[in-house]
């Protein structure tokens, strides 16, 4: 079964934040440095649907989890 490929805004869209490329970059910018002994979806900026959406996402099988660790890589580069 194939998994369907999202782009990196649609997740954002998904999570119910602007998508649009300057929002993202924005996003980026204010949450990046998250340390990694903190899961993705432990962040404390998530509303719980976004942390239940990331968890969930998190397991390869999903459809969204290659944009989730796209997320999760991104957030843990420095600013």
């Amino acid at each position: 079964m194939d998994t369907p490929f999202h782009q990196f805004s649609d997740l954002f869209a998904q999570l119910g934040l602007p998508s649009d490329n300057a929002d993202v970059l924005a996003f980026l910018a204010k949450h990046s440095s998250l340390p990694q002994d903190i899961n993705l979806w432990e962040a404390p900026f998530w509303t719980p649907a976004q942390a239940t959406l990331l968890r969930d996402g998190f397991d390869e099988d999903a459809d969204w989890a290659q944009s989730v660790d796209q997320l999760n890589l991104a957030l843990r580069a420095p600013a």
